[in-house]
């Protein structure tokens, strides 16, 4: 079984600028990236809110770029999935695929979250072309233009009042005859002049060209009738899901899964180990906050494993 000091799950802006930090401060970290390196930012198109690239840059690019510089300074990347750990002893023991087996004296989990998807294929199809769980990120893509948000619950209002700040036309699709959200929430919507909600709607199928999304199309359960109404952008707002199964039996998380950390810190309840970005962050869900947040697990990583290190050798010497 192969050992180390300091192990990242992920392949985020948390988890790459958490080895950045790390390798600087000669924990040689160990990146094990997922069945998708590089994270959420992949499946985006441009990004143009992250400091330090002017003139944009897509998203596979900018992780390409955080992923070598974590190279440059000694960060040890391997493809592969953590499946199964063990944080009940010290070192911790975690096993995955393929074929890894590891003891590691700290790990830093930035595992971060999935945005939840109709499922459609030609939401697939036009995904990073029209098609966004992100209006924070994407909205400014799409200003003057008509877009559509699904959902009902505070998330999808939430993304539908940010984009009828940007947007011309913002349609609310919601399969029910009456919105989820809390009554503050849909207070903003009532005040929201350029928002129509499509009640009793569902989407059937994301319409579009080369080009990219250009309408959707939807049955109203009311009518039984099938209406295409057309729009530049599709957004998701039915919520994400954080992936931090395989810990959930030794770390806490809250009520929908996200881990829950001690005060300002990056600290679980197993102490060596630490959680970043989405996958503990219910709120920003943004590439700079989980890297911020990355840059904190690796100093939280550091600070642990110097003070294990002193009471190590004070046990030795006494």
């Amino acid at each position: 079984m192969e050992k180390m000091k300091c192990l990242i799950i992920g392949s985020g802006p948390a988890a790459y600028t958490a080895a950045i930090y790390a390798a600087r401060a000669n924990l040689s970290p160990v990146v094990i990236e997922g069945l998708e390196p590089g994270g959420q930012l992949t499946t985006t198109t441009d990004v143009e809110n992250f400091p330090g690239y002017p003139e944009g840059i897509t998203g596979p690019e900018m992780m390409e770029d955080l992923k070598k510089q974590a190279q440059r300074f000694g960060t040890d990347v391997r493809f592969g999935l953590i499946t199964e750990v063990d944080f009940s002893k010290k070192p911790f023991g975690l096993k995955g695929d393929p074929g890894i087996e590891i003891e590691a004296d700290s790990v830093i989990i930035a595992t971060g979250a999935s945005a939840k998807y109709l499922g459609l294929e030609s939401e697939e199809k036009f995904k990073g072309r029209g098609v966004s769980a992100c209006a924070t990120c994407d909205g400014f893509f799409y200003k003057g233009k008509d877009v559509a948000v699904v959902g009902g619950g505070d998330s999808a209002v939430e993304e539908a009042t940010y984009l009828a700040g940007l947007a011309k036309k913002v349609y609310m699709i919601v399969r029910k005859d009456h919105l989820r959200a809390s009554k503050v929430m849909q207070a903003r919507v009532d005040q929201t002049e350029n928002l129509e909600i499509l009640y009793q709607h569902t989407t059937k199928e994301v319409l579009g060209d080369d080009m990219g999304v250009t309408g959707v199309l939807l049955h109203n359960s009311a009518t039984g009738e099938d209406v295409e109404i057309k729009v530049d952008g599709f957004f998701l707002g039915i919520g994400h899901t954080p992936n931090s199964g395989p810990f959930k039996e030794y770390i806490d998380t809250d009520e929908t899964g996200y881990i829950n950390t001690e005060g300002n810190s990056t600290r679980t309840n197993v102490p060596g180990v630490f959680a970043c970005g989405d996958v503990m962050d219910s709120i920003y869900r943004q590439a700079i906050t989980a890297a911020g947040s990355g840059c904190k697990a690796a100093l939280d990583a550091e600070k642990y494993l110097a003070e294990k290190d002193i009471v190590e050798t004070d046990i030795i010497n006494n």
